[in-house]
């Protein structure tokens, strides 16, 4: 019977290194889940280590059970690795978020010195290798040592568990159609498929020869998996016997349900509307990097139910099989996908197809699973040939390994709704920013309206959407501050536009928490998108995950928005109220200022600000409490200070009457003058990073969507942002634009 040995502990670790002939003495020591860049990956500069580094340990061959093979098993090495035993290389792999395995039979002995080198450098052959968060490099999973039998169920195959469930629902009854993969299968050998339910109870059984590997279970009167209301889970274990001995078994959790994807009315879950409303998510964390434990991952799923979420995008890469699991436990409906992102490279197409290959088969039998995605954003140069016939090989292969789930897409923003990979997957959903990244909130929802109209038999969702906030804090939210009073403001917005449109089939907001990017530069604190509900380290929910909450979780509370924002200096301030309760009352320094009621779930007060204002709100049984105090003069730890910026908003020159760099792009391409001062301009920066005859502007084709979204960005914040393209201002070349706009003169 298999036996798996968990080899976490004590590796001998060292960058640059030749491969050793045993544990070297001045080699640092480490346990894993490990990275090696869980700080300089999240302090900004984008000079992360991305190279290659070694792990070493020695197994004594009493640590391990006798068997007949042993597989090395590896959750995760990001990006690529290359196995040594004993000094001999086995086996290479690509790709660094998928479990892989190696047979290491033949050279067990009584030492074993087992050598793991992990390769997170620039690669114009594997993904991701252009994209806005960190590559982490290291042994970042669990590596463990497998021992089996001859004969046992597939190791080989992507990193399979070798069993395959497909539940097929018939009435009020199901059949759970099996199918397993054998090795070295012998003559009079047996297979033992039995069906559980969650409390531990046969419900079905089945003794097969070995040569059939295919059974078909009956589940009378079947309880089915139903998301958040009711995750029912049960489980089948299959026995490969030879006479009464166990020579291998496996077991995996299955749920039995249905689901379709109308354009018209969304998502249905077993033949019910089930609106998918939630969240993205990406797997690191403040100071761990991607090397997370149980715990984490565990806290992550609490709070994205207690927002109240349906549905994760786990992005933009294969997650841990532990969150898979927790997600079929709690009923969250989930986008699982590979990183093909960002930037099409023409040697990357194997391994956009192995990586599919390894999600399916790794990810088969969670019934958390409804959708493949095949990529995200990655038209942003455009489409070629090359790259529509990778999603269409990518597409094929989704349907010939899974006939049960749909496949999908990100689309960026910018890309025109023409583009004929839209038409690819069975569903596709966009990645907008109006409102943070040019345009403003209002232009959402119609472009939704746009595309339906246009498309009415394609599904439509909102993959990703959201805008930064640090602790930064005003009474006048703008978009571009990096406040959490303009986040909150955002997201309300989008919620009344997203919400309550049922044809979009699944929205996203970015991101659950905040993550390591370590090539940004914003917000005043570098190394970090901060669109996060939650901060990186998971210890501050700020206040636009109360208005998801609000709208999303059926548990009672009520939210003072603003609580970091304690010194006001206007006589009468704005507080905002989230709860999902239909009424709150607000009580300063004791008084009511009366009852609110709202279907939006958002409460807005004029509250007066006096020395010291105590705020309690009661909603029901619930209750909050805040602080706010009068200050005569604003408090400037409250006002962004970009970090190493060029020049900030409040250093530029202003002249009444004429335009600065403070101003947005539309308004001053509005005036004759402000378009031929800016047609030289861009022209000279459709020439930067190969654009030049390709209308292009920054890697982007210059279309209509492109330039809406530019005409809502100052001027001073598009020039910060193109930074992350390569394109760089100087603070005299800045301050030569500003004078030339400072002459001219606004429109009456």
């Amino acid at each position: 019977m298999r036996k798996i040995i968990n080899i976490n502990r004590k590796w001998a670790f060292a960058k640059e290194a030749e491969i050793p002939s045993a544990i070297p003495e001045k080699w640092n020591f480490v346990n894993l889940p490990h990275t090696w860049n869980a700080i300089d990956g999240q302090d900004g500069g984008n000079d992360y280590y991305r190279g290659t580094c070694c792990y070493v340990k020695e197994l004594d061959r009493e640590e391990i059970p006798e068997a007949d093979k042993y597989y090395l098993e590896i959750n995760g090495a990001n990006s690529s690795a290359d196995v040594y035993v004993n000094g001999k290389k086995l086996a290479h792999h690509d790709g660094g978020y998928s479990t892989w395995r190696v047979d290491i039979t033949k050279e067990i002995g009584i030492k074993t010195l087992i050598a793991i080198t992990v390769d997170n450098s620039p690669n114009e052959e594997v993904y991701p290798q252009m994209a806005d968060f960190t590559f982490y490099g290291g042994l970042y999973r669990d590596v463990n040592i497998i021992a089996v039998s001859n004969s046992h169920f597939d190791l080989d195959y992507y990193g399979g568990s070798g069993v395959k469930v497909t539940p097929v629902i018939e009435g009020a009854d199901a059949k759970a159609e099996v199918e397993v993969y054998v090795t070295d299968e012998m003559e009079a050998q047996t297979l033992v498929y039995t069906v559980k339910d969650a409390e531990g109870n046969v419900v079905a059984e089945e003794y097969k020869d070995v040569s059939n590997k295919t059974a078909s279970l009956e589940i009378k009167n079947v309880h089915l998996w139903n998301g958040r209301k009711d995750p029912y889970l049960y489980t089948l274990e299959v026995k490969l016997m030879a006479g009464d001995d166990v020579l291998d078994n496996v077991s995996t959790r299955f749920g039995c349900r249905t689901f379709k994807i109308d354009p018209e009315k969304g998502f249905f879950l077993n033949g019910e509307s089930y609106p998918l409303r939630g969240v993205s998510r990406h797997q690191d964390r403040w100071g761990i990097g991607n090397a997370l434990l149980p715990e984490h991952h565990e806290e992550d799923i609490e709070l994205i139910c207690e927002v109240g979420a349906t549905t994760i995008r786990l992005a933009h890469y294969q997650h841990d099989q532990y969150f898979y699991n927790l997600c079929d436990e709690k009923g969250l409906v989930i986008w699982a996908e590979i990183p093909y992102i960002s930037k099409h490279m023409a040697g990357g197409r194997e391994n956009t197809i192995s990586q599919m290959r390894e999600l399916i088969t790794q990810n088969y039998n969670h019934p958390s699973i409804v959708v493949w995605g095949l990529s995200n954003e990655i038209s942003m140069a455009g489409s070629d040939d090359d790259l529509l016939e990778n999603h269409r090989i990518l597409n094929d292969l989704c349907h010939e390994m899974d006939k049960t789930r749909l496949t999908t897409i990100a689309v960026v923003s910018m890309c025109s709704m023409d583009d004929p990979y839209i038409q690819i997957p069975d569903v596709v959903s966009h990645n907008h920013y109006f409102g943070w990244y040019g345009g403003d909130t209002s232009m959402n929802g119609p472009w939704f309206d746009a595309f339906h109209a246009k498309f009415p038999n394609i599904p439509v969702g909102m993959s990703e959407y959201g805008c930064e906030a640090l602790n930064w804090h005003t009474s006048k939210p703008t978009q571009g501050d990096y406040t959490e009073e303009y986040q909150a403001y955002y997201h309300e917005e989008l919620i009344k536009q997203l919400f309550t449109r049922p044809y979009i089939w699944a929205t996203h907001v970015w991101n659950m928490f905040d993550f390591g990017a370590d090539a940004r530069s914003e917000g005043g604190e570098n190394g970090q998108n901060h669109k996060g509900l939650v901060t990186f380290d998971r210890k501050y929910k700020k206040d636009s995950f109360y208005a998801y909450k609000a709208w999303l979780s059926d548990d009672p509370f009520v939210h003072i928005c603003g609580k970091r924002y304690v010194d006001r200096v206007e006589e009468v301030t704005k507080v905002t109220v989230y709860s999902n309760q239909p009424e709150v009352e607000l009580f300063v320094n004791g008084e009511s200022l009366g009852k609110k009621a709202s279907a939006e779930h958002f409460f807005y007060f004029d509250v007066p600000v006096s020395a010291e204002t105590k705020l309690v709100a009661v909603a029901g049984e619930c209750t909050d409490e805040s602080f706010i105090r009068k200050v005569e003069t604003f408090n400037e730890d409250y006002r962004l200070k970009e970090k190493g910026a060029v020049l900030n908003w409040f250093d530029i020159t202003e002249r009444d009457g004429y335009f600065s760099l403070n101003d947005k792009m539309g308004d001053i391409m509005s005036s004759p003058e402000g378009m031929q001062f800016f047609g030289s301009i861009l022209k000279r920066l459709m020439t930067v990073g190969g654009g030049e005859g390709k209308n292009e502007f920054a890697g982007f084709e210059m279309n209509e969507g492109m330039l809406q979204m530019m005409n809502g960005f100052t001027v001073i914040r598009l020039t910060s942002l193109l930074g992350t393209a390569g394109i760089k201002f100087t603070k005299e070349q800045l301050l030569e634009m500003n004078a030339a706009l400072n002459q001219i003169k606004k429109p009456e």
